[in-house]
Formats: structure tokens, C-alpha cells, sequence
């Protein structure tokens, strides 16, 4: 090798290289081959993980509440972590949604079932009053 230098956004290095052989010079761009992070919806589909879309959720869940955005950003980083602990590569929705609300009775009563009410998907009142329930019985 003669002489390699990465790209300006440090995606790719360009290597100058020579053959032992010849003697003749040629160039090789080198380029870390990722494998993106899988999210499989309840459906079967298969979607690329959006580090955003889990933050807006929390975002939403947590309006008008004291929760740090320090403590969300620590939310989705597990969410990732646990990503990255996979040799898959993939994680469910379900354990999104699990572990997200997991983290958020811990931190914030009302932010948790504010998200609870969007993913458990309540249809009545009924429901949300058994949550609510579970969550005070928990408490005690």
C-alpha cells in the first residue's frame, strides 16, 4: 500500500495501492459494509430502525411533563443497545413498546399511560381504568 486516506465524511477510505507483480498502481475505496438495525411490526413487515420516530413517541407521551430530555435520549439508547446486543440485528415492536414502558413508569406516571393508551391501543374506558389500576396497584 502506498498511501489511504478516508473521505471527508469518513465513510470510505481510499487506498493507493501497487501490485507486487507488476509494479502497476490502481486505487481501492473501502467502505464499511452495516447492517442496518431491523424493527419486524406486529404484521411481519420489516422496517429500518428510526432512532427518531422511538423519540417522538416518548416526546409525545412526555408533553407538558418534567421529564429530561437527557433521561428520553437514555430511553432510546437501551432501545438501541439492545439492537446492537442482537446478532439479528432485528427487535419487535412488542419489546419496543415493552421496554419504552418499562422506562416510563419509572419515570413519569402520566407520560407512561399516555403511551400505554396509544400502543396498547385502548378502545374504551374499561381498558384504560384496568391500567390505571394495575399502575396504582403497583405503587402500593
Amino acid at each position: 500500500m502506498i498511501d489511504s486516506r478516508e473521505s471527508k465524511e469518513g465513510d470510505v477510505i481510499r487506498r493507493r495501492r501497487e501490485c507486487l507483480k507488476c509494479t502497476r498502481r490502481f486505487t481501492t475505496y473501502e467502505r464499511t459494509d452495516e447492517i442496518p438495525y431491523m424493527v419486524v411490526k406486529r404484521d411481519g413487515r420489516r422496517e429500518k430502525f428510526d432512532r427518531q420516530k422511538v423519540l417522538e413517541g416518548l416526546l409525545k407521551a412526555c408533553e407538558k411533563r418534567p421529564v429530561p430530555m437527557p433521561k428520553l435520549a437514555e430511553v432510546v439508547d437501551e432501545v438501541e443497545s439492545k439492537l446492537a446486543d442482537n446478532p439479528e440485528r432485528e427487535i419487535s415492536t412488542t419489546e419496543v413498546g415493552e421496554l419504552l414502558m418499562r422506562r416510563l413508569r419509572n419515570l413519569d406516571k402520566v407520560a407512561y399511560v399516555r403511551f400505554a393508551s396509544v400502543y396498547r391501543d385502548f378502545q374504551d374506558v374499561e381498558a384504560f381504568l384496568v391500567e390505571l389500576k394495575d399502575l396504582l396497584q403497583r405503587r402500593g
